[in-house]
């Protein structure tokens, strides 16, 4: 049985925790976990550095709490959603008829990378929903952009402050949400000539255009990386995209970008790239396999045009 607010729930039950000050966090949180533990559920909290420290020191010594090192888990969306359900699983092979998780994003997911995890927000309301998972995400308002927090509210069905709980007016279902035209932050090397401009390239001359780029600014492990995401991208462009396909690279200090345009509409899966393809559909699997292979995937559908932009080493430009 389940306890606590989600008693009664089936699946997910998704809230956002929007603070203002280290005490509101901690007047949700605490009671949040020290139920879940009452209760006999799993209990975890994936936090980053700082905020992990202040919820250990409120709890009280060996709390039966988890912890995880919340900003490895969270260096790339499909990668989070895949060990997440991995875990969740593992705790449901084990009796858990309800598993509680307090996490957040990284600060810096918030700046030019948010959009990919607002994609992951929306989409695990659905990944989760198999799940008899109660969680919580913190965003601290001191800090959060107004935008994303727009963002939060949109994807997370219920919102819960110290004040007390609420459902989310904002809430949009992630089929319709996943699929809006949300075009990204520009990355500032758009601005540049790209140093590399292919129309119909073969993924062959894809894949050799990144090598020959590169010169020695990634590692080896991230060109590899880059080279099989545009493999893949440049493979469903031509296969279930409509031409011309067209292929553009940049080359900064720190990272390098391409973008593979199509002129058709994208893959009909909102839920592409974020988890497997679904029954088989066209494209799915490919972009799964991009967004574990890049430091991050923008996509941008808009009219007769369908875009991923992958970038490889630092996605955390500054203008």
């Amino acid at each position: 049985m389940r306890t606590g607010a989600a008693a009664g729930h089936e699946g997910y039950f998704h809230e956002a925790v929007p603070y203002r000050s280290d005490g509101e966090l901690l007047a949700v949180v605490l009671p949040f976990l020290l139920g879940g533990v009452a209760a006999g559920e799993p209990t975890v909290v994936s936090l980053g550095e700082r905020t992990a420290g202040l919820v250990r020191s409120g709890l009280p010594a060996d709390s039966g709490v988890t912890f995880l090192p919340g900003g490895d888990l969270y260096a790339r969306p499909a990668a989070a959603i895949r060990a997440y359900q991995r875990m969740l699983a593992g705790y449901v092979a084990g009796g858990a008829r309800q598993i509680r998780i307090i996490g957040e994003v990284p600060l810096a997911a918030l700046g030019p990378t948010w959009d990919w995890w607002a994609r992951y927000e929306s989409a695990i309301n659905h990944a989760y929903d198999g799940f008899p998972l109660w969680s919580m995400c913190a965003y601290d308002i001191r800090v959060t952009p107004a935008a994303v927090l727009d963002d939060v509210l949109r994807t997370h069905p219920r919102v819960v402050t110290a004040e007390g709980r609420r459902p989310s007016e904002a809430y949009t279902e992630p089929k319709a949400y996943l699929t809006e035209p949300r075009p990204p932050v520009p990355d500032p090397l758009q601005r540049t000539p790209p140093v590399v401009e292919l129309v119909d390239p073969s993924p062959n001359r894809a894949r050799q255009a990144v090598y020959a780029a590169d010169a020695g600014l990634l590692g080896t492990e991230e060109v590899e990386d880059l080279v099989v995401a545009v493999s893949e991208t440049v493979t469903n462009a031509l296969r279930h995209g409509r031409p011309p396909v067209r292929f553009r690279l940049w080359v900064g200090a720190d990272r390098i970008v391409v973008a593979v345009s199509d002129a058709g509409g994208g893959p009909a899966d909102p839920f592409a790239g974020l988890l497997p393809a679904a029954d088989g559909a066209a494209g799915g699997l490919g972009m799964w396999i991009t967004y574990q292979s890049c430091n991050h995937v923008a996509v941008n559908r808009s009219p007769g045009a369908f875009t991923l932009r992958l970038t490889a080493g630092n996605p955390h430009f500054t203008d």
